[in-house]
């Protein structure tokens, strides 16, 4: 009988925001059902450095990946890299562009996110994009006073991929997790600028999710308490109650898609006057 995973890692890299490629992505792996993607986004990917560093990362978590890079040396590293890797690789628009080129008879112009209009909008989601990775999984709490919105919940409760989502809307969003026994950042409990919304799901959903995620951590590695649902109830007691303390909305996210998720912290902010 054929052994299927139930996960598998998904790389998305883009030298735009990387939105055209996540739905691309998302589209696809809805075709099998019961394969979860872990998505990892990477966006405005423009130089050998950074096409080094996120090869390192796909080795640490191989699966398949997909790309749009119009610069041809970088794809070039991209394709050599996962070819030595093993991994499938997927320039998503070069078939495209190449029915294109044949139709128009013209070649294309390469240009970096051409599908975006530089206008102020655009740099605003470049801007929140920038904010929004440089803000992930707690970094730079002193910041939190200039985010639009801060994401907490406890590990596993799609705080990243709900982040990237309102960059790429423009939202500059920062998140954090929330762990039992370690206090927040006074900056989060003094900011009045940003909304800050808790994520919750059932234990039973974050157990599954955590046990997908540590599949192929180090042998060896104790996930025991990680995974039980007992301490993870107790964990979604601590976030609610540290929620309810200081007024912050809590969204379950067990039966919502990102965009769901995304869509309902949207409703949330302020209306502009």
């Amino acid at each position: 009988m054929e052994n299927r995973k139930n996960f598998f890692h998904l790389h998305l890299i883009s030298d735009s925001t990387g939105e055209t490629l996540i739905s691309a992505g998302r589209a696809a792996a809805a075709q099998f059902r019961g394969s979860n993607a872990i998505e990892h986004v990477y966006p405005l990917i423009r130089s050998k450095k950074q096409i080094k560093a996120l090869i390192e990362a796909i080795d640490r978590e191989p699966g398949i990946v997909l790309y749009t890079i119009v610069d041809h040396d970088l794809a070039a590293l991209i394709e050599t890299g996962c070819h030595e890797l093993g991994l499938p690789c997927v320039n998503v628009l070069a078939p495209i562009i190449e029915k294109f080129q044949a139709y128009l008879g013209a070649p294309s112009r390469g240009r970096m996110g051409a599908q975006h209009v530089l206008n102020a909008e655009y740099f605003a989601r470049i801007e929140a994009l920038n904010f929004t990775m440089d803000h992930d999984d707690g970094q730079a709490p002193e910041d939190y006073d200039q985010a639009d919105v801060v994401i907490i919940g406890i590990s596993r409760t799609s705080k990243t991929p709900t982040s990237i989502y309102l960059a790429n809307r423009g939202i500059k969003t920062a998140n954090l997790p929330i762990v039992p026994g370690m206090p927040v950042p006074d900056s989060l409990l003094t900011a009045k600028r940003p909304l800050i919304v808790g994520l919750i799901a059932t234990s039973d959903r974050i157990s599954q999710v955590r046990e997908n995620r540590i599949l192929g951590a180090t042998p060896g590695y104790d996930r025991s308490e990680y995974v039980d649902r007992a301490s993870i109830t107790e964990e979604l007691k601590y976030a609610r109650s540290l929620c309810a303390r200081n007024n912050w909305p809590v969204i379950d996210v067990t039966r919502r898609s990102i965009e769901e998720t995304a869509a309902a912290i949207v409703a949330l902010r302020p209306k502009p006057r």
